[in-house]
């Protein structure tokens, strides 16, 4: 049984057929893709997200009742750490995920990787004057800004071993979502009329169409010229589409064949988005490499399949593709990736339950009746992704519950493996253990599965 095989001290399988390295690494093997742990260890990670002893204060509050509860059962976070560790390791976890305290990576009995998100495009759209809700990638300044933020945090980190890669940033908007309806399109030609990414993407317009009747036709706007569109200070787009995990592809394609003009804006919005993937991936993952040419780029952490044009642009800069699925099953999105040829990463998944006593009215994914329930699909869902020979990795959202009266943004939801108060969710993390514990043998069967 592979329980019995021996291991690395980072948890890689130790099998002799991956080359030692000093930091982790990316191979291949019979069509099956596999990170490398700095001791040659056929290693997968399994992570969780929010490791940490302050996770989550109440909103519009200075309270965060699990700190609160952790400090009167431990008595300090030096405590809570280590226990914290030790548990992720006996639950067969092998990763610290984003957001967490990499404190709890060297606390436990063994050491736990780290994968740190980096915020670095939208730190650049938070630091503006006028708040972009995408970073204007076109602003010469966000050259500069990403190679100095690289710098700050991974330039002294580079030399450690820990460390599998960085997150560039999390669940960017790359088209219509929770957010709001517009394309990525529409939040460019709503920057401020001088700003750099509003005349990049009127320029990007004017190249695209042999002139301006023929765009105008597509687009209906008020305008009669470039110059009169350039000066409108609104755009109202002559089409909407509803995000892409709300309708299939085929319901895409079907609106399009019984509307050219639509079949083209919406050519357009994919093809501008694949333009500012190109930028923004190849900008980033530069100054990244620049500070720290020794980890992974490990990708944006997609929050849905977003347009072709970017997962092409991501593969063409990153070493994994990472993405987040709260879906019950992950393989279509894996397969929506996999079509580059690049290894992927699950970022973030998680189920909750009913009988958690949370309110469960903000957050992500399926609402499940029992616990007994969301092992079950916590289960079936590690299971059937690590039958895909791209996957290396799955990190479950989060660590602890979140407080019923919503945490900054809302969220209200069981995704803990613990509660608030740190009570253990048994029937999950005894799913936790087995599936961990199994998932190099099930993803070593992808390749045989493949041919």
């Amino acid at each position: 049984m592979l329980a019995q095989l021996p291991r690395t001290r980072w948890g890689g399988v130790v099998d002799h057929r991956f080359r030692r390295g000093q930091y982790f690494h990316l191979d291949k093997r019979d069509g099956v893709f596999w990170l490398v742990d700095p001791d040659g260890g056929r290693f997968l990670s399994k992570g969780v997200n929010t490791v940490r002893f302050d996770q989550d204060q109440i909103q519009n509050s200075d309270r965060i009742p699990y700190a609160e509860a952790c400090g009167l059962k431990y008595g300090n976070q030096a405590a809570w750490r280590s226990a914290a560790a030790a548990r992720l390791a006996t639950w067969g976890f092998n990763t610290l995920s984003a957001w967490s305290d990499e404190l709890v990576a060297t606390a436990g009995p063994v050491p736990l990787a780290v994968t740190p998100n980096l915020d670095l495009g939208m730190s650049f759209a938070r630091s503006t004057e006028r708040k972009q809700e995408f970073p204007d990638v076109f602003d010469f300044s966000f050259d500069s800004f990403a190679r100095r933020r690289a710098r700050e945090l991974c330039d002294g980190r580079r030399d450690d071993q820990n460390i599998i890669g960085w997150f560039i940033d999390n669940e960017l908007r790359w088209g219509p979502d929770w957010r709001g309806p517009d394309e990525l399109l529409m939040l460019f030609l709503d920057l401020a009329t001088k700003s750099p990414g509003r005349l990049a993407t009127i320029a990007w317009l004017r190249e695209r169409y042999s002139d301006f009747t023929q765009f105008n036709s597509i687009w209906r706007t008020s305008a009669k010229s470039w110059e009169a569109f350039a000066a409108l200070s609104r755009i109202t787009p002559p089409y909407r589409r509803n995000p892409s995990y709300q309708c299939s592809a085929g319901e895409e394609a079907e609106a399009n064949r019984a509307d050219g003009n639509r079949a083209t804006f919406t050519a357009d919005c994919d093809a501008f988005a694949g333009w500012v993937a190109e930028r923004y991936f190849v900008l980033s993952a530069t100054a990244i490499r620049a500070a720290d040419p020794n980890h992974l780029v490990l990708g944006c952490r997609f929050a849905y399949v977003p347009p072709y044009s970017v997962i092409e642009a991501a593969a063409r800069h990153t070493d994994i593709i990472s993405f987040n699925c709260y879906e019950r099953d992950a393989r279509t999105s894996i397969n929506a990736y996999a079509a580059t040829g690049k290894p992927c990463l699950i970022g973030e998944f998680s189920f909750r339950a009913e009988d958690s006593g949370l309110p469960n009215t903000n957050g992500a994914g399926p609402r499940l009746a029992t616990q007994i329930e969301r092992a079950a699909c916590l289960r079936d869902y590690i299971t059937s992704a690590l039958q895909e020979p791209t996957l290396v990795g799955y990190h479950w959202f989060e660590h602890a519950d979140q407080p019923a009266e919503g945490r900054f943004d809302g969220e209200n939801s069981n995704f803990g493996t613990v509660t608030i108060d740190d009570r253990v969710y048994e029937h999950l993390t005894r799913a936790m253990t087995a599936v961990n514990t199994k998932a190099e043998e099930l993803h070593n069967l992808a390749g045989a599965a493949a041919t």
